[in-house]
C-alpha cells in the first residue's frame, strides 16, 4: 500500500533521496479511484528505489494548497524536494513509470 502522506510526515517523505512519486486523491473522486491499482502496482514494484505517496485532498489540505493543486488527480515527481514532473488527470501506467524511470 503506497504510504500515506500527512503533515506529520510530509518532511521526512519528500526530502527523502529517492525520488517520490507523489498521488493526490480524494475518496468522491472517481477518476482517483480508477489510478489508484495503478499506483499500489507501483509501490510495489518501484519498493526500496522510489517512494510512492497518496495525499488525500480533504484532510491534507494544507499540503495539496501548498502546491496549488486544483484538479485531481494530479501525480507530482519530486527528487531532492523539488517538483521535477508532473502529470494531471487519468493516465497509464505506462506514462507514470517512464516518469519515474527518468528520476532514477
Amino acid at each position: 500500500m503506497a504510504t500515506n502522506l500527512t503533515d506529520a510526515n510530509y518532511s521526512e517523505l519528500i526530502n527523502s533521496e529517492k525520488p517520490v512519486l507523489l498521488d493526490f486523491w480524494a475518496e468522491w473522486c472517481g477518476p482517483c479511484r480508477a489510478i489508484t491499482p495503478i499506483i499500489e502496482e507501483m509501490e510495489k514494484e518501484f519498493e526500496g528505489t522510489a517512494i510512492i505517496a497518496k495525499c488525500d485532498v480533504d484532510s491534507s489540505s494544507k499540503i495539496a494548497m501548498k502546491y496549488g493543486i486544483r484538479n485531481i488527480p494530479t501525480i507530482l515527481f519530486l527528487k531532492n524536494g523539488e517538483v521535477v514532473d508532473k502529470q494531471v488527470g487519468l493516465t497509464t501506467k505506462a506514462i507514470l513509470t517512464e516518469k519515474l524511470n527518468a528520476l532514477l
